[in-house]
């Protein structure tokens, strides 16, 4: 027996509305959440950092963003890893059939058209936002992360390229949150402030290191020469157990040369000890299991000693608001990770 008109139309549209689902199940999966922390305390730092300015005696025209205001940029950039992360799966695709075959891309179960439709249009109403609501000249930063990502995949073929090209990326978030947070003059970058930026780019870089190990096999395949297919896994190891070093390294260098003007403080000690502990102990994670399943799950510590890193240098301006950050951040990160529990994907 057919089926009625109306009850045509009310099929078509439930297979409409589940096909939307589908793909928007999708989509959220491929923005992998757990990474939203990077780009999010990443720029919370900024934001923090104008905070502080805005509330000294010496500022000029810097004013305390409402809270709406706030909300809005955070929100921003909490989602700005996932939204370009369509672009990044979708330019990796060659490599992801060998590292991760069950990613919705790969699969076919994310329309990688569509995907990019969609990021298309989100990232237009972001920049629309920034311009209209937000502080214009944000759009600086803005602009480029989005074109540090799509220059990302081609970077981490040569080399430590791609770590300084990813490193650099996510400290555009530093710098929108910043000048988003609200109005401010020049000079826009003082040695401070680009000692911060370093020290977020350096992070970075040396947490996206790490997860090449994951990658390597799939990175060799296609002839993507990352520093771990450059060195080879013997080396590469020995280089993990060694970098832990470097963010630490690097904030001593800065700060003992009196490059960053703000001075530690307790809180910040406390932090900065409990981060360097997990740097450490991501290096020898690293070590011990540079290939295998514990490679995968060894990123949880990856990230979080990463992100709580990020969440330690707002000590510096804002002690508790760092401490929040750093405990939420390592318990969210760690929840979302193990939401993901497929190597594969």
């Amino acid at each position: 027996m057919s089926l009625s008109k109306r009850d045509s139309r009310s099929f078509q549209m439930n297979v409409g509305f589940d096909e939307v689902v589908k793909f928007i199940r999708a989509y959220i999966k491929s923005m992998r959440l757990y990474y939203a922390f990077v780009t999010g305390i990443s720029g919370w730092i900024g934001m923090a950092f104008y905070e502080y300015i805005a509330k000294s005696p010496f500022q000029t025209v810097e004013i305390i963003p409402a809270t709406e205001k706030k909300a809005l940029v955070l929100s921003m950039l909490f989602l700005s890893w996932g939204i370009n992360q369509i672009i990044n799966d979708y330019l990796g695709l060659k490599e992801d059939r060998v590292n991760a075959p069950h990613r919705p891309m790969v699969t076919g179960e994310l329309d990688p058209g569509k995907a990019l439709l969609l990021t298309g249009a989100l990232l237009i109403i972001m920049l629309l936002i920034t311009y209209l609501y937000l502080e214009p000249i944000a759009l600086i930063p803005a602009i480029g992360g989005i074109v540090l990502n799509i220059l990302y995949e081609y970077a981490k073929g040569y080399g430590i390229f791609g770590n300084l090209c990813f490193g650099l990326m996510i400290s555009m978030c530093t710098a929108f949150g910043f000048l988003a947070a609200g109005p401010t003059q020049s000079p826009y970058f003082t040695s401070s402030r680009v000692s911060v930026l370093i020290l977020v780019a350096v992070m970075n870089g040396l947490m996206t290191f790490y997860t090449y190990f994951k990658d390597y096999e799939g990175d060799k395949a296609t002839e993507k020469r990352t520093l771990i297919v450059l060195l080879g896994i013997e080396k590469s190891r020995y280089l993990a157990a060694i970098s832990a070093f470097l963010p630490a390294a690097i904030f001593a260098s800065l700060y003992f040369n009196h490059s960053i003007e703000a001075r530690v403080n307790t809180m910040f000690l406390i932090l900065a000890g409990l981060t360097f502990f997990q740097e450490l102990w991501t290096g020898y994670l690293f070590y011990k299991n540079p290939q295998g399943e514990r490679t995968y799950y060894s990123l949880a510590t990856n990230f979080r000693a990463c992100i709580c890193g990020q969440a330690t240098l707002i000590a510096l301006f804002n002690t508790e608001l760092a401490m929040i950050l750093f405990i939420v951040s390592y318990m969210f990160v760690g929840f979302l990770f193990d939401l993901h529990t497929d190597p594969k994907a």
